[in-house]
């Protein structure tokens, strides 16, 4: 069946952001007593609504986190996107070659969006198409936000594409009978960030180049591939 939708995940995808949110939350839960290494935070955290984060460190720790924690660590965060967030390499000439509408879906706050969005020069492509957990019972992997997104498009969950960097947004993209592309391009994955051997999205793109390629084979992509 013919894609009519593509569905983008956010942080790291769109922008380069999870390594920047595992130095913020790693440094901050350490100083808190609650040490955090890169291999739990890509395990417990990466790709996870705050609230379900937060859930992970009690189970983790047996204790929760202290109640200011969570404001504190989004102004700290906040801070550092608008600092040093960019937009991943190659990604304006993918969103401008699309053939077909596309929105985001993303577990990230409406007002993290925002900023992530304005930092980075991409809210032009995305008004009026952004969904983000907020809205929905359940978050990734649960397929709700996905088959929001379809909804409010007006799009087919078979005929919907998804793109994704984490496990949770993998599985939940699969969980709403959507076609699944894994992208690899983000810090996080470089640093070694893997998918469990058992998950199997449709195929995986390296970074925004191999994107547009992979596009331009289903005839979504028409502007001239990058060198």
């Amino acid at each position: 069946m013919g894609i009519e939708l593509v569905i983008f995940d956010c942080d790291g995808v769109l922008v380069d952001s999870e390594m920047l949110s595992a130095g913020v939350l790693m440094g901050m839960m350490t100083d808190e007593g609650f040490p955090l290494s890169e291999e739990a935070f890509r395990s417990d955290f990466l790709g996870r609504s705050f609230a379900a984060a937060a859930l992970r460190a009690r189970e983790r720790f047996g204790r929760p986190l202290p109640d200011d924690f969570e404001s504190r660590y989004r102004d700290r965060l906040f801070a550092t996107l608008e600092a040093e967030l960019k937009p991943m390499p190659g990604v304006v000439h993918v969103l401008a070659g699309l053939q077909v509408p596309f929105c985001l879906a993303t577990s990230s706050s409406p007002r993290r969006l925002a900023l992530s969005l304005r930092t980075t020069g991409l809210t032009r492509f995305f008004e009026e198409r952004c969904f983000t957990a907020s809205e929905v019972q359940r978050g990734k992997p649960a397929p709700d936000l996905f088959l929001h997104a379809a909804a409010r498009m007006g799009a087919a969950p078979a005929r919907c594409l998804v793109i994704e960097d984490s496990e949770l947004g993998v599985q939940a993209g699969l969980a709403a009978g959507m076609q699944v592309w894994h992208f690899t391009g983000g810090c996080h994955v470089r640093a070694g960030y893997r998918l469990p051997p058992e998950l199997t999205p449709r195929r995986a793109v390296a970074d925004m180049a191999g994107l547009e390629a992979a596009l331009g084979e289903l005839g979504l992509f028409s502007l001239p591939l990058s060198p």
